[in-house]
């Protein structure tokens, strides 16, 4: 009895706070409170009493969470995670002595929340077992295994001519309103995953609900977390969310799942980094990118893939092309780090073709290693006549081409209707080995030998 007596007040000592480091604003611009006296390291959460509330005691005030993001001569960079009514000079701000944690558990399976883990549907709190740290080393690439096996997004067009295997990291590369959400959740709802983690960063409210309802749908959920960060939101939100999502498919991988991690869009993530980059000190490079944003994209995609403990995270982040100029510093930089890029066509849309993937400019870099040798045959197969089809098309669209001229093109215009209609999907989750057996009943109608001799004399 004197034991636990004992031991119920150590653990109260060790709870106690002790020593308070506290600060003062001296100074607010933009998004950046510099704050003098404060003694906090880099990504330390810090608590600022607004001015109108000092007459009230500490243990009543409101505060404003804010994280350290930069160290000047005399004085620390803060940045808010919220609203920054009230700031003035001479708010006191108390460094908490807390660094990027995030709850976890299963019971956040079927749940919608945000960066810090709190809930945002009506479900209740949120009751998790767990707490990970946000920011953590990437698994030793001696220590992860191969990617072998085909991961089934339900999506034909991907899981026939751009297969993803488990733990790859693939994007999604589009302009604004090209179907990148649309083709997200048709793959989350009917991919053959155990757990898909969902973030969304940077995107409307309006469209969160819609995912989620529309999307995602009810049966998608259950099997779901989604961890969300509105545009509205401070850009450390932005961030944190990322991280979040990110730190909660590493609990569930490390049990051994198959996870699929979706962020829309990692884009968002840049530029909420350029904005604390910006406002910390860092100078500006490409399009206003500060050097920390091309520094710690890898560090956020070389967390996914798979891990000695039979699990995995595949990825597959949006990129929000700016202007679509594919070439921007974000889509340039992502191409080199990801598996593999699926780019989703604005001319294709237009015909209303969708899901709008432009196969002729999409590739997986692992793909080679997971399908056999006919699926590989047939894949290449169908790029030839699509590519022979884009050489083509606009001597075919102004009537200028003369049957009989092209042994090949004319073969492939026989059914060209058949490829688009196969390439078009409205809902998903058609196993991959119907998508397959279809192409190739459609292919079958073309002599091989015929077709492969007129291509390679148009290829001369």
């Amino acid at each position: 009895m004197r034991e636990d007596f004992v031991t119920h007040y150590q653990a109260a000592i060790d709870r106690a706070v002790l020593i308070r480091r506290v600060g003062k604003v001296s100074q607010f611009s933009g998004l950046s409170i510099e704050v003098e006296g404060l003694s906090a390291s880099v990504g330390e959460l810090c608590k600022i009493y607004p001015r109108q509330v000092n007459a009230i005691s500490l243990s009543d005030r409101d505060f404003i969470v804010a994280e350290v993001v930069g160290i000047g001569r005399d004085s620390l960079i803060l940045m808010p995670y919220g609203v920054v009514d009230g700031i003035a000079a001479g708010c006191e701000v108390v460094a908490e002595d807390q660094f990027g944690k995030i709850d976890v558990g299963d019971a956040l399976l079927g749940r919608v929340i945000n960066c810090f883990g709190e809930a945002l549907d009506s479900k209740g709190e949120v009751r998790t077992t767990q707490t990970r740290r946000l920011r953590v080393a990437a698994v030793n690439p001696m220590q992860r295994p191969r990617i072998e096996h085909v991961l089934e997004t339900g999506v034909r067009a991907i899981d026939t001519l751009l297969t993803i295997g488990k733990g790859q990291r693939v994007g999604i590369f589009s302009g604004s309103g090209v179907g990148k959400s649309t083709l997200l959740g048709m793959i989350a709802k009917h991919v053959k995953a155990d757990v898909n983690v969902i973030a969304l960063i940077g995107e409307r409210g309006r469209e969160v609900r819609e995912f989620i309802d529309k999307q995602l749908g009810e049966d998608g959920l259950k099997r779901s977390v989604v961890v969300v960060a509105t545009s509205d939101q401070p850009a450390l939100a932005r961030i944190r969310a990322a991280y979040a999502a990110l730190s909660i498919a590493e609990y569930f991988r490390d049990q051994g799942k198959q996870v699929l991690l979706t962020m829309d869009s990692i884009t968002r993530f840049a530029m909420a980094k350029r904005e604390v980059g910006l406002s910390a000190g860092e100078p500006p490079t490409a399009r206003g990118y500060t050097p920390s944003v091309f520094a710690e994209l890898p560090e956020l995609c070389e967390r996914c893939g798979t891990s000695d403990s039979g699990g995995a995270i595949s990825a597959l982040m949006t990129v929000l092309v700016e202007g679509d100029d594919f070439n921007e510093p974000i889509s340039d930089a992502l191409r080199s780090i990801l598996d593999g890029h699926i780019v989703l066509s604005r001319q294709i849309a237009h015909k209303g073709q969708y899901p709008a993937i432009d196969i002729l400019k999409s590739i997986s870099r692992v793909m080679s290693d997971l399908v056999t040798p006919d699926a590989r045959k047939l894949a290449v197969d169908m790029v030839k006549y699509l590519a022979l089809l884009e050489r083509n098309s606009q001597m075919v669209d102004i009537g200028a081409y003369e049957s009989g001229s092209n042994p090949a093109l004319d073969a492939v215009l026989v059914i060209e209707s058949q490829l688009m209609n196969w390439l078009r999907q409205s809902e998903g989750g058609e196993a991959r080995e119907t998508g397959i057996r279809a192409l190739r009943d459609i292919l079958s109608q073309i002599p091989s030998t015929a077709l492969s001799t007129a291509l390679a004399r148009e290829a001369k």
